[in-house]
Parts: C-alpha cells; sequence; structure tokens
C-alpha cells in the first residue's frame, strides 16, 4: 500500500511524461533480458510482473485485471488491434499470446521512452512484426491516424478490438475519433482500464447512455495493479451499430 501512495504522489510527472519519474521503466527492460528466457512470452510476462511485486510498482494492466484482457481477445478473436497507451509493452505482450496467429497489434504511445522500453522488452519475447508500436497520439492533429491509415491498414470496418489504458481525459475523445473515422463494426470490442482508479467517468457516461443501443457493456470489478485493497473497474464495450445518421459522417455529440 505505501508503494501505491508513493506512486499516487507521482501522478503528475506520470501525466507529462508517461514514466513515474526514478527510472523503474528503464530498469525493468534491464531485468527482463537478464532475467527472461529470449523468446519465451509467458516467461517475459512471468518476469514482468515479478518485478512490479519485488523491485518497483508499475502502472501496467497488471496480473489480475490482464486475465480479463486474455479472455476479451480470445472471445473476440480479432484480426487487427489497437492499443491506446503503450507503457511498457506489457499488455501487448498478453495480446499478442493469445490473438489469432495471423493478427496484428498496433500500439501507440506519447512517451518516446517508454515506447523504446516497450520495443526492447517485445525484441526480447520474440513478438517481431505482430506487434507496433507508434510514437505519438490520435490526437496530434491527424498524424498518427494518418499512419495507421496508410501504413497499417486502419480503415471503416478493419478495427475489431481496442484496448484503452492511457490518459483519462483522452479516453472517450479518442472513442470518437475511431468512431468518426468508422474503424468500428458491429461486435467490435472496447476494453477500457482504469474506470475507477484514476476513473474517465465522462468516458463511462458516454457508453451508460448508450447501452442497448449502439454499446452493450460489462463491467468487471477488480483491483487496482499489484495489490488487493484499491479497487478497480475495467469495462468490456460491444460495439453494436452506428447512430442513425452517423454513417453519413454526422456526430451525435459536440466534440470533446
Amino acid at each position: 500500500m505505501a508503494k501505491r501512495l508513493r506512486m499516487l504522489m507521482r501522478m503528475g510527472n506520470l501525466t507529462r511524461t508517461g514514466q513515474v519519474g526514478d527510472g523503474r521503466e528503464e530498469a525493468l527492460a534491464d531485468y527482463v533480458t537478464a532475467h527472461a528466457r529470449p523468446g519465451d512470452i509467458d516467461d517475459v510476462i512471468r518476469a514482468i510482473d515479478t518485478y512490479a511485486y519485488q523491485q518497483a510498482t508499475l502502472i501496467n494492466i497488471g496480473d489480475e485485471k490482464g486475465l480479463l484482457l486474455d479472455a476479451a481477445v480470445r472471445r473476440v478473436r480479432p484480426r487487427l488491434l489497437l492499443e491506446l497507451g503503450t507503457y511498457c509493452g506489457y499488455s501487448a505482450l498478453r495480446m499478442a499470446r493469445v490473438m489469432p496467429p495471423d493478427a496484428r497489434l498496433c500500439s501507440v504511445e506519447f512517451s518516446a521512452a517508454n515506447a523504446a522500453v516497450a520495443r526492447r522488452i517485445w525484441d526480447h519475447a520474440g513478438l517481431g512484426e505482430r506487434v507496433t508500436v507508434l510514437h505519438g497520439t490520435l490526437g496530434d492533429d491527424g498524424r498518427t491516424i494518418e499512419r495507421l491509415t496508410t501504413r497499417h491498414g486502419f480503415g471503416p470496418g478493419r478495427l475489431d478490438f481496442v484496448f484503452v489504458d492511457h490518459v483519462r481525459d483522452a479516453y472517450l475523445p479518442d472513442l470518437r475519433r475511431i468512431l468518426d473515422r468508422r474503424w468500428l463494426h458491429p461486435g467490435s470490442v472496447v476494453l477500457a482500464d482504469n474506470m475507477k482508479v484514476p476513473g474517465a467517468p465522462r468516458y463511462r457516461a458516454y457508453l451508460r447512455e448508450r447501452e442497448g443501443t449502439e454499446w452493450r457493456t460489462r463491467e468487471h470489478h477488480a483491483h487496482v495493479e499489484y495489490q488487493t485493497l484499491v479497487k478497480d473497474l475495467v469495462l468490456e464495450s460491444e460495439y453494436l451499430h452506428a447512430p442513425s445518421g452517423a454513417e453519413a459522417g454526422e456526430t451525435a455529440d459536440p466534440p470533446a
């Protein structure tokens, strides 16, 4: 619990840089390359969890909530996946482990340092070209969206699965950006972490308002990563269809 409190005190640095500020992310990459078998995704995941429990807490989805992510990817069997918030690459490892062999995952990360850590860990795990990290954000005046479209095959109805685990204020705007480009199709799933800590109330309210018409959402109760005292919530939302008029590019709500 004390480690979690110290982490919360560093939230300002996390918001600005994407890192805690004490070098733990680079130290994690060193730990993984020293303690996990090369080319073994399971062992790399094990090493990251061990580091988070024994060395320094990490802000990835963690082992408990990671099981929810695993189960969702297995159910959907996606061919094209998008992750918003790479951090050190842990959740991408979990998705790569269970997604179909011919699936591709693009992970977007605003911190260049985190992207470098993730690449190093993925190289050690042997992920190859199945997983790609893009340094940027969906809100960077279209630059990252353009790269996803022109280089990675994103387009109307192509995106099967989205994992959202980045800055809380970007959850809803980024979902709207995805919807505006009609990347989703009926049956696409969006899984969102940290619905209680730190929380994304506008995102959750948006989905509640559209429950049963545009979305069908399940709420998974769990705990904040790597401890059992602080509760958290993961939302798993299946896209049903666009509202009337949206097919023509209309937006039901004003931009966030």
